[in-house]
This record gives structure tokens, C-alpha cells and sequence, in this order.
């Protein structure tokens, strides 16, 4: 047996620092604090095969969230699997500009279109416990692991359905509706590289300009979205123009595209008149 910085200091020379510390602490059910605390005990050789297994899929360039099953999003932790998007920090904007027009006082009803683990549709349901969200998914398999992330946090003002885009939710009518939906163009290089690779295709990739899926909820939403309501999409960094484009066929106003931390467009919006 070796002891648990030993382990960590080789795993280190062919993965990142802190990827080896993440699988190191899931091979052993313990956080990564625990690590630094106990670096001198010996690791046994059923959790050092453990380990050595997470180690070999992560340098053949399986994502680190698909095998530890989670990743952190916003103020929490959520199960992921490969039915789900990885959910990325950059998504955290599209959760601050659905928040921003989201009084905290008031009863109102967002949808969460793709939703996927759940990032979005649960991080405005915990920060505005007096709006009702309705989370939609074309994957029964990725609704399951949203709503077991909803319980886990205890989130009881989230509803799940199951169908493609606004299809479930045909009658009714919200203040504001939201979706990271896909916008990869389908013969785009970077989606066979990285962790792109082991990623639901259906969640990243939407035609061969990539704007097919948005097209579709921009088309649709307006019909869905009370007076003064508003459509937020995150989308790609040189779609700014044409999701507002479309936004403007489609009747919304007040059309805005926001620039994310490396002033790349991200998110763009338009309201109902």
C-alpha cells in the first residue's frame, strides 16, 4: 500500500492537480479537504484500483463530472450523467439575467426549456422561492436525474415535463421563459474534441448554422409568454446578431445581447409587447 500523497503527487504528472484530487476523493467517498488532511495515510488496493480505473477514462478524455456523477452549478451540487449537458460556470449569466427580471415578492411562472440536470430551472426556483418553474426535456433519462437533483435540494417549486421545447406546455402563459439550448453548427471540429465528445450530441448541436433549435423556441415562445414577458437564450459567441434578428421577426422588443466575462456574446433576450 501507498500512502495517499504519494498516490496524488504521480496521479499528478499525467492529470491536472486538481482532476486528480476530485477522483481521488470520489474513489474514497471522502471531500477533497479530507485529502489534504490525511496525505500520510496508506490508500488500500481495492480504492487505489478504484482510482487508477478513474484516472485511465480520465486521460482517454472521459469528463471528470460524468465520472464522479456531479459538478457544481450556482450555490450547489448536482448528479449529472452522460443523458445530461455538463453544466458550465459561463450558464451562471443566463441564471443572473433570468434573476434580474424576476421580482423576489412576486408569484410568477417561468418555463426552462432543455433543461437537462436541472441547472437552471433549480437555481432560479432557490433564489425566488415564489415563482413556479416548469422545467420541459425531450430525454425522459435527463428529466429523471433533474428531478432527483430538485428533491436532493429540496426544491418543491419545480415541475417536470417531458417533451421538445414548449410542446408540453401548449395553453399555458408565463412571465418569462428560459433555455441554454443547443447552438453548435453540426459540422463544427470542437464537437469532437474534449469533453464534447462524450456529451448528448442532441444537447449541443442544432443544424448546420447551429440556430435551428432557437429558431424553433423563438418562433413558438411568443405565443406562450404574458404581456411585458420575457425570452432569455444563451447561445454562441458570434449568434448575437442573428438571435436578435430573430427575436425582432418574432414581435419580442427591447432585444439585448450580454456579453459574458471574456466579452463574447452569451446571452440574448427580447420582451413580449
Amino acid at each position: 500500500m501507498a500512502r495517499i500523497d504519494s498516490i496524488l503527487r504521480e496521479a499528478r504528472a499525467g492529470t491536472g492537480a486538481g482532476e486528480a484530487e476530485l477522483l481521488l476523493a470520489h474513489a474514497l467517498g471522502r471531500s477533497r479537504t479530507w485529502l489534504y488532511a490525511h496525505g500520510d495515510e496508506e490508500l488500500d488496493d481495492a480504492v487505489a484500483e478504484r482510482f487508477g480505473a478513474l484516472l485511465e477514462r480520465r486521460r482517454a478524455g472521459e469528463p471528470v463530472a460524468y465520472l464522479t456523477g456531479q459538478r457544481g452549478f450556482w450555490r450547489f451540487d448536482l448528479q449529472v450523467s452522460p443523458a445530461t449537458l455538463i453544466p458550465r460556470a459561463e450558464t451562471e449569466l443566463l441564471v443572473e439575467q433570468t434573476l434580474a427580471r424576476l421580482p423576489a415578492d412576486r408569484k410568477l411562472r417561468v418555463a426552462d426549456l432543455g433543461t437537462g440536470s436541472g441547472a437552471v430551472a433549480l437555481a432560479v426556483a432557490m433564489e425566488r422561492p415564489s415563482v413556479h418553474v416548469i422545467a420541459t426535456d425531450a430525454s425522459e433519462s435527463a428529466l429523471a436525474v433533474a428531478a432527483g437533483n430538485a428533491r436532493a435540494l429540496g426544491l418543491g417549486n419545480v415541475q417536470f415535463c417531458h417533451g421538445d421545447w414548449l410542446q408540453p406546455l401548449a395553453g399555458m402563459r408565463f412571465d418569462l421563459i428560459v433555455s441554454n439550448p443547443p447552438y453548435i453548427a453540426e459540422d463544427d471540429a470542437h464537437l469532437g474534441q474534449g469533453d464534447l465528445r462524450f456529451e448528448p450530441r442532441s444537447a449541443l448541436a442544432a443544424g448546420a448554422d447551429g440556430l435551428d433549435d432557437i429558431r424553433t423556441i423563438i418562433g413558438d415562445a411568443p405565443a406562450l409568454l404574458a404581456s411585458g414577458g420575457w425570452l432569455l437564450l444563451e447561445h454562441g459567441l458570434d449568434q448575437g446578431n442573428a438571435v436578435r434578428a430573430l427575436m425582432r421577426e418574432a414581435g419580442l422588443g427591447e432585444l439585448e445581447t450580454v456579453l459574458d466575462l471574456e466579452q463574447r456574446d452569451r446571452v440574448s433576450l427580447g420582451r413580449a409587447r
